[in-house]
């Protein structure tokens, strides 16, 4: 009998594996009833749903691998990652999902939200706060207008499998609806910016005509993205029992600015 493997767990959901089987435990249904009608509109490869039944999703393993994960070293020759960046482009010039999702909050209430964490982080002697009012001015760059894409919301780097040069897959869309195009690169980004230009050189060339056509590639946001996402998310971690402290992951990505 396969052993369960705990992949990630918090108060929110969970997920397991079994085998060549995914099993989502979410405590909100409704949740999991909009990643699967996501998933259905993506335009890119998304794992197959096996089973949908009140609280759980199963879905099957993708073929391939991830080039990395946050915190520990990437992998992969620049053509995957060039892949993975034509990839994300093709989401992002898909029509219109129809809902806001993760990437699309409001830049009043997210400038809010930072601002109260920041203060958090100061307040508790989690970060010194120079390097909190360093990382704060830099995010202030993502605060402005953007071009609504279809975006996933949370495309961290262990979310996107390769083969080669190939995207054989892009998991874990439960946060994913219309949002900034950049925040999607800056998460997948985030932590191995050695990567950064192969990514875009793929984005780039995989430019068509639709809803992500007007969006422009903008250095300075993706990293006041990097700066924002991780002062925001913090806390959360700590919480939950991460630890945004270890090599290469929040703090480290934070660390950077300066």
């Amino acid at each position: 009998m396969d052993e369960v493997e705990v992949v990630v767990a918090h108060s929110e959901r969970a997920t397991l594996r079994v085998g060549d089987v995914f099993l989502k435990v979410d405590a909100d249904q409704a949740r999991i009833d909009a990643e699967v009608e996501v998933m259905s509109r993506a335009p890119v490869p998304t794992p197959e749903v096996l089973w949908r039944k009140p609280h759980v999703l199963a879905i099957a393993a993708l073929p391939g691998t991830t080039l990395g994960r946050l915190g520990g070293p990437s992998v992969g020759a620049p053509a995957g990652w060039a892949a993975a960046g034509a990839a994300i482009r093709k989401l992002h010039d898909a029509p219109l999902p129809p809902r806001p999702g993760r990437a699309g909050r409001d830049i009043v209430a997210l400038a809010a939200e930072l601002d109260d964490e920041c203060a958090w982080l100061v307040a508790n002697g989690v970060l010194p706060a120079d390097l909190v009012a360093r990382n704060r001015r830099v995010a202030e760059a993502a605060l402005r207008p953007w071009t609504p894409a279809f975006t996933h919301g949370d495309l961290q780097i262990a979310h996107v499998f390769v083969d080669g040069d190939e995207v054989t897959g892009i998991i874990d869309w439960s946060e994913a609806g219309r949002g900034d195009a950049l925040y999607d690169l800056a998460t997948f980004t985030l932590g191995h910016e050695e990567h950064l230009d192969d990514v875009i050189a793929g984005y780039d060339a995989g430019t068509g005509t639709g809803a992500g056509s007007g969006i422009d590639v903008d250095i300075e946001v993706i990293h006041a993205w990097w700066s924002l996402r991780s002062l925001l998310i913090v806390r959360w971690l700590i919480e939950h029992g991460f630890d945004p402290f270890a090599p290469g992951c929040e703090v480290d990505v934070l660390r950077s600015r300066m």
